[in-house]
């Protein structure tokens, strides 16, 4: 790891600071490496094949071993039954059983202890055996003479020499960890340092021209043509050091050949091209005959810092490109042959990160032609690495997806090339487009080799031809759909996330989602686009909607995959979808829809997008998509608020024949009531009531519109719709609701409480309001009391709520239950006792010319005389209906208006003095009070009457 650490701290500080900047660099790097080493140790890696089969040949010496043990076990048995005498004095030896470390080692339990005669030879098998296999442990257990009582033999731990092999073969089985940290540190350090120390060789001898240039250069490959000769040598009796010096050979040979073609022109480009790729092959030779990736790595690391190293600043990116083009060839080769992840990430890392920091600095528009093929080429040959990684791997990793090179690979590339076409039209379009087609052709190749390892590179192949064909879409169109891509990629990376089963992946893709949707909201000032739906605001809001139900519909399938918060965000996730798709809904119909449309658009989209969502529910088992299909009522009585907001546009529910939209859009709620069946829901009770309120909603609505349209007359006419649509449907759910079949006679409870009490409610208060507002004036009919339209609708509203009264107590509802309906018909009586006010007071304003306000009235005498005998009227009919059916409650009520009367007289009317009104209402008043002293006597007590 420090080595590591050395050679990127070499290359960044290289970049920034030069000579100095590359040696300071350099040893910062090694000390990050060095730490980070410290703080995570290598852990052992799986066994290779050859250490597999030793640890197969100790099992089964152990399992012969003990194999031996039983058959002496069973021999010294037999002696034992034949009657054997012990000798006296003699400690008796048993056998025990073998520790439960070494008996689940063989899985073949040993039989219990038995007691044996003293036999020094068989106390001597055994105890050495024993003793042997469990690592000095006692197999025998001593018991005092003349004592029957036997100590347990203990368990046996695990042998060290066992522990010991396994880990030898962990640490035999990773040779760039051996490489790298185990083995001869002097020659670690030497190699580093004789590497510097050919540079500045090779730097010293350049300034001062001491021998000649091809003296020198020759010299050099001498030297490590003999490291490497050396280090072939050793490589049987001393691995490790060989491989050192065959790797700084390799290096050495790569800094040479770079310099006599870059420095000294001393040799052709071709000359020089056929030696660099002599010298990648027999690195790639070396490394795959001998099975050592740290050779490997060494070549490609020394060969990558090699044109660093040795740089004039020119920027000549053919020779720089070429060069690594030829090192990535020898990756490539190497790949074919072993499945080495650190030696294909260090060639991705140099070839695409000096590939940038060259762009950045010299790349120029005219370079494209000299540009674009080598970036071709090192994306083909990383993909193909990739795909050979997952061909070589070990089975127990046949599952496992290199992501850096599958997924780094297109991401880098295509931002690389996104700058070199930048200046082109459509050129990022047409690349995504390209990428594209490679992905799912390649993916396509591959799925038909049918092998089970490469199903999850198959997979991600798909993935990114998807997510760039969508890329390349927006691409061709305006930046919005930058924020909706990253949406679909975000959705693109959950679910790699849940496939390989990485947190972080998925919260990632989460995090990116809501980041999409923001960063679109903050583009929403931007033209959207001439063509309905086609354009980019609709499909952004669409790819982002579809993205967010995406994932958390796939994290609900694997929820025994994701932790709990996981699915507390996933639910999250599928209202952040839900709550996108209606909004580009509403807003798309609001920007395009002409207003000669009316209400269809809106209606037609909501009864779409909730059929939809029911078909997701039933079709998939989808239960999150259910709750929006229950969303069917609120949202058609969000579309009537809106209708109501632009009474312009929209001066009634069925303006421009919207009343076909209703009639789907109450369609579909029905359809979305009957799926459920006879579910016990609360949420379906009050769905069924919704429903019943958004009918009587609009058909009053409409019907007072139509009557106002079609009647010249004042506006006490689109008034009675109000009460006579609500109250029809009341009456008729609650006299008839059995035969209107489903869904009223299955859910009574939901239309005549839940859905009839709110209706109730309102009729008692537009009774109110309307003896409160209303002259009732019918024009262009004459004006009759009791028989004008107002007082026929108060009266029909009236009798419909008695309908329902007595509907209620037929069911026992819970408003029938006697303290609930006592109060209901106070409540009643109180409004009735309203409505024939009004009833008086409009035929006084009619009739007598009083003026319908409430000053006006209230100043008025005649008015004050009405209201005096009118009370004292309804007194006594109050009164003698309580003496008749003995309701001594009904009398005091009576009683109570009757004393009302009395003291109004003598505050008020006492008060308007030489008039008729006053004398008469005393007359009245007095003539009617002794009326009912005589028909309606104060009814008897219950316990009075039945004495």
């Amino acid at each position: 790891m420090w080595f590591l650490g050395l050679l990127a701290g070499l290359v960044i500080g290289g970049m920034i600071g030069d000579f100095e900047g590359a040696v300071a660099g350099a040893i910062l790097g090694a000390i990050a490496g060095a730490v980070y080493r410290a703080a995570n140790p290598v852990q052992a890696r799986v066994p290779d094949a050859d250490g597999e089969r030793r640890i197969a040949g100790l099992e089964s010496k152990v399992a012969h071993i003990y194999q031996c043990l039983e058959d002496i076990n069973g021999r010294l048995s037999t002696i034992e039954q034949s009657g054997a005498a012990p000798v006296q004095g003699a400690p008796r030896e048993v056998y025990a059983a073998p520790g439960p470390a070494a008996a689940a080692a063989t899985e073949s339990p040993m039989t219990p202890p038995v007691e044996l005669p003293p036999s020094p030879v068989a106390a001597a098998i055994v105890g050495t055996a024993a003793t042997a296999f469990s690592g000095g442990a006692s197999a025998a257990a001593e018991v005092h003479p003349g004592t029957e009582e036997v100590a347990p033999a203990p368990a046996a731990p695990e042998t060290s020499a066992l522990r010991s092999e396994s880990a030898r073969q962990g640490e035999e089985t990773n040779p760039v960890t051996r490489w790298l940290l185990g083995g001869n540190t002097l020659v670690r350090v030497g190699m580093v340092v004789l590497f510097f120390g050919v540079a500045f060789l090779l730097k010293y001898a350049a300034e001062r021209d001491l021998v000649p240039i091809e003296l020198r250069l020759a010299a050099v490959a001498a030297g490590a043509v003999a490291l490497l000769l050396v280090g072939w040598r050793l490589r049987e009796r001393r691995p490790g050091y060989g491989l050192m010096l065959q790797g700084g050979g390799v290096g050495v040979l790569y800094l040479t050949m770079f310099a006599a073609l870059r420095l000294y022109h001393l040799v052709p480009p071709e000359f020089a091209f056929a030696v660099l790729v002599g010298i990648a092959a027999c690195s790639a030779v070396l490394a795959v005959s001998q099975d050592s990736r740290a050779l490997a790595i060494t070549g490609a690391a020394g060969g990558f810092l090699a044109p660093i190293l040795t740089s004039t600043g020119e920027g000549n990116h053919v020779a720089l490109f070429s060069f690594y083009a030829v090192l990535d060839a020898g990756i490539l080769a190497i790949a074919y042959y072993k499945a080495w992840r650190e030696l294909n990430l260090i060639g991705f890392a140099f070839t695409f990160v000096i590939g940038l920091l060259w762009g950045r600095q010299y790349y120029r528009p005219e370079l494209f032609s000299t540009t674009e093929p080598f970036l071709i080429l090192f994306f083909v040959f990383y993909v193909a690495i990739a795909v050979l990684f997952s061909l070589r791997q070990a089975p127990r990793l046949a599952h496992y997806v290199d992501g850096t090179l599958v997924f780094g690979t297109p991401l880098v590339a295509f931002g690389l090339q996104t700058a070199l076409v930048r200046d082109m039209e459509f050129g990022a379009a047409w690349s995504a487009f390209a990428l594209a087609a490679f992905y799912l052709l390649l993916a396509t190749m591959l799925h038909a080799r049918k092998r089970q390892t490469l199903v999850l590179l198959v997979e991600s192949f798909l993935a990114l031809g998807i997510g760039f064909a969508t890329l390349a879409v927006p691409l061709a169109f305006d930046g919005r759909w930058t924020s909706a891509v990253w949406a679909v990629e975000g959705a693109a990376i959950v679910w790699t996330g849940v496939r390989q089963n990485r947190v972080l992946a998925r919260v990632f893709g989460m995090l990116l989602q809501l980041a999409a949707g923001i960063a679109f909201l903050l583009d929403t000032g931007a033209a959207a686009g001439a063509i309905p739906v086609l354009n980019s605001f609709y499909l952004g809001c669409v790819m982002v909607s579809a993205a967010g139900l995406f994932c958390s519909r796939y994290v609900e399938l694997n929820a025994v995959r994701v932790t709990e918060g996981e699915r507390i965000a996933a639910g999250l996730l599928f209202m952040w979808g839900v709550v996108w798709w209606f909004g580009a809904g509403f807003t798309e119909i609001a920007r395009h829809a002409p207003l000669t449309w009316g209400l269809h658009p809106q209606l037609l989209f909501v009864a779409g997008s909730c059929g939809l969502f029911g078909f997701l529910w039933r079709r998939l088992d989808w239960n999150a998509a259910r709750y929006v299909t229950l969303a069917i009522v609120p949202l058609a009585a969000l579309v009537a608020a809106w209708t109501a907001m632009a009474p312009a546009a929209h001066p009634h529910p069925f303006a421009h024949h919207a009343y076909v939209g209703w009639v789907l859009a109450f369609g579909v709620h029905l359809w979305v009531l009957r799926s459920h069946g006879e579910r016990d829901e609360p949420v379906l009770e009050w769905l069924h009531a919704g429903g019943f309120w958004l009918l009587a909603v609009i058909l009053s609505w409409e019907m007072g519109w139509q009557i106002d349209h079609y009647v010249e007359g004042r506006h006490v006419w689109p008034l009675i719709a109000w009460a006579v649509v609500p109250g029809a449907l009341i009456a008729v759910f609650a006299a008839r609701g059995e035969q209107l079949g489903w869904p009223v006679d299955k859910h009574r409870h939901a239309y005549l409480y839940a859905g009839a009490l709110p209706l109730a409610v309102f009729l008692l208060g537009w009774v109110i309001y309307v003896n409160f507002v209303s002259n009732g004036d019918p024009a262009p009919l004459p004006y009759v009391p009791l028989l004008n339209p107002l007082d026929l609708a108060q009266a029909g509203a009236l009798l419909a709520l008695a309908t329902w009264f007595v509907g209620v107590k037929r069911l026992n509802l819970p408003l029938a239950q006697l303290p609930a309906l006592a109060d209901a018909m106070k409540v009643l009586g109180v409004v009735l006792f309203i409505a024939l006010n009004g009833v008086l007071l409009r035929t006084l304003h009619h009739y007598a010319d009083v003026p319908f306000r409430l000053h006006a009235m209230l100043r008025s005498v005649l008015v004050q005389a009405a209201f005096s005998l009118f009370w004292t009227l309804l007194a006594l009919v109050a009164m003698v209906v309580a003496t008749r059916r003995g309701l001594r409650a009904l009398w005091a009520v009576g009683a109570t208006l009757l004393g009302v009367v009395v003291a109004k007289l003598f505050l008020i009317d006492l008060a308007n003095s030489g008039t008729v009104e006053r004398w008469v209402s005393f007359i009245g008043v007095g003539i009617l009070v002794i009326v009912i002293g005589y028909f309606a006597p104060v009814p008897p007590k219950a316990q009075e009457k039945s004495a």
